[in-house]
């Protein structure tokens, strides 16, 4: 079974364009070092919720989008493996010049039990 890292995050709205730029390098760097998918979408009926909802869980501001991303490997080991080769490409820029609050970041790997 194939495995996904996921990601949420509040980018804000005057750097958005920067964000894409960032998001293109990074999904090439990964599918090069062997993802299957690398997939970047932004919120558009994301209604901030009374309780839990995508913009509170980052806490997102007025002038912010929310993000919410993921890339698919085939395995665990595969993940392991390329997260390796990502986190060593110096095509990369570090979290000091990452255009959000990377403490408001949230990610995790997950296993996928059902893949129709």
């Amino acid at each position: 079974m194939s495995y996904v890292d996921g990601f949420v995050l509040a980018v804000p709205k005057e750097k958005f364009a920067e964000y894409q730029l960032i998001a293109r390098e990074a999904g090439e760097v990964w599918k090069e070092h062997g993802a299957l998918a690398y997939v970047e979408c932004i919120g558009d009926d994301v209604p901030y919720g009374e309780l839990t909802s995508f913009p509170r869980a980052v806490q997102a501001k007025d002038d912010e989008v929310v993000v919410f991303s993921w890339i698919i490997y085939a395995s665990r080991e595969a993940r392991d493996e390329i997260m390796r080769k990502v986190m060593a490409d110096p095509r990369l820029k570090g979290p000091a010049d990452m255009p959000f609050d990377t403490k408001r970041l949230i990610y995790g790997g997950f296993k996928v039990f059902l893949e129709l």
